[in-house]
This record gives structure tokens, C-alpha cells and sequence, in this order.
């Protein structure tokens, strides 16, 4: 059982697919269903996922796959269903905006968990290179997550345990360009490097500054690093 906005999207993609052979943009799908922000949308994507009309596509990471539609939206061809051609929709991982309001979406699909990537790992220690590319995605209650692009990280070293931020940890991360001192932050040292630290500005410098007496500050000129993200959830396994 399809809830009233999910059975909107499933025909209005539908129906795109017929008119023209090309699927609509998440922008196109927000407008359509009359949404606020394109969250709502990455949400009923993924509620029409766990229904079995829609699927991920392996081989492509931001592509989506509708492989069946509801009876009521088959036509009858002879006093049969007509047979469904699947087709590809464009997704948007990891994209969360501001929440959408109870009158746009029911209850359910408000809760339901968000899909972010894994951009790899980043160093809690000794710096290593920089963030890597997408290598899978991992599902996140939407409490977690505020407005924003968020994408995770997998934690290696013990520079920021006494933040408790551990070795094999996976932190999220939303993606952004400033950040206040005091904040934890992924930087990116000189292009090269990634590191997760607690962000320092004394006058015309930024340190770089661990969670462990073990490791030192690092000090650089402000044009040496730059604000990656900052952290705002962190995942554990036991």
C-alpha cells in the first residue's frame, strides 16, 4: 500500500517516461508534488525503494531503477496488465534540506532513514590523503542530520578520543566551506591531506587541534587549509 505522495511521484515519473523517454530531475519531481525542499522527495524515493518499485542501480551511483508500478497504474491491454518497461531516474545521495512539514508528506515517510555516502576515510591521527570518492552508502535517521548536504566519514587513528571520537568510528559530516572555532572539522591541509580536528583561530593563523595529549596542534597560515565540513553525528559500532 502506496501512501498518497508516494503514489504522486511513482505516476508523475511514470507518466515523464512516457511523454518524452526522459526522467525528471528532482527538481522537476519537488514542483510537481508541490514540496518544499527536495528532502521530501529523497525521502518518498527511498520509501518507494523498500516497496520494491524502485531500485538502486549498481553500477551507477546516483541512478535509481523503477521496476514495477502499482495494479491501479497498469493499463489493461485485452484484460491484461501491460507490461512495464523499467526506467532510470536521476537520485541525489546524501542531499538533505531543510525538513519538510507535516502537511507536505505523511508521518511515515517524515521518519524514515536517509541515504548519505561514504567518501572513504579520514585520518584521527597522522594525516593521510585526501577524502577519497564515493564507495558505498550507509542509512541515517533523519533526526541526525539538520538542513545541508551531509556526507560520512570512516575514522582511522586516536588524535580525537578524548572528544570521543574513536578508531573505526564512521562520522557524519555536513559538507561546508566555514566553520567557528571550537568546532570539529575535516580539513584539507595544502590539497593533499585530510584530517578530523578541532578548529583554532588565533589572529592571522589556524591550528589544527587534537582530542589526545599524544598529538600536538598543528599551525598553519589560513590559505594552507580548508573547511571541508564539520561534524554533526557519529556512528558506532560494537
Amino acid at each position: 500500500m502506496l501512501t498518497r505522495k508516494q503514489h504522486e511521484l511513482l505516476m508523475f515519473i511514470h507518466e515523464r517516461m512516457k511523454e518524452s523517454g526522459i526522467p525528471p530531475s528532482f527538481d522537476e519531481m519537488k514542483d510537481a508534488l508541490d514540496l518544499a525542499s527536495k528532502s521530501g522527495i529523497h525521502r518518498l524515493i527511498t520509501a518507494l525503494e523498500e516497496r520494491g518499485f524502485i531500485r538502486r542501480l549498481p553500477n551507477r551511483a546516483r541512478a535509481l531503477e523503477v521496476v514495477k508500478l502499482p495494479d491501479s497504474m497498469n493499463p489493461s491491454l485485452g484484460g491484461r496488465k501491460a507490461r512495464f518497461e523499467p526506467s532510470v531516474i536521476e537520485g541525489s545521495l546524501g542531499k538533505v534540506a531543510a525538513p519538510v512539514s507535516r502537511a507536505m508528506t505523511v508521518q511515515e515517510d517524515y521518519a524514515r532513514p536517509i541515504s548519505i555516502p561514504v567518501m572513504g576515510r579520514i585520518a584521527a591521527g597522522t594525516p593521510i590523503e585526501a577524502i577519497q570518492t564515493h564507495s558505498h552508502t550507509i542509512m541515517v535517521p533523519p533526526e541526525m542530520l539538520g538542513a545541508g548536504e551531509h556526507y560520512a566519514l570512516e575514522v582511522r587513528g586516536d588524535s580525537m578520543i578524548d572528544a570521543g571520537i574513536f578508531d573505526g568510528d564512521t562520522v557524519l559530516i555536513k559538507k561546508q566551506d566555514q566553520a567557528s572555532t571550537g568546532e570539529i572539522i575535516v580539513a584539507l591541509v595544502d590539497d593533499e591531506e585530510a584530517t578530523l580536528k578541532r578548529l583554532r583561530r588565533k589572529g592571522n593563523t589556524v591550528a589544527l587541534e587534537a582530542a589526545n595529549p599524544a598529538y600536538e596542534t598543528r599551525i598553519f597560515p589560513p590559505d594552507r587549509v580548508k573547511v571541508q565540513g564539520r561534524l554533526v553525528g557519529l556512528l558506532r559500532k560494537y
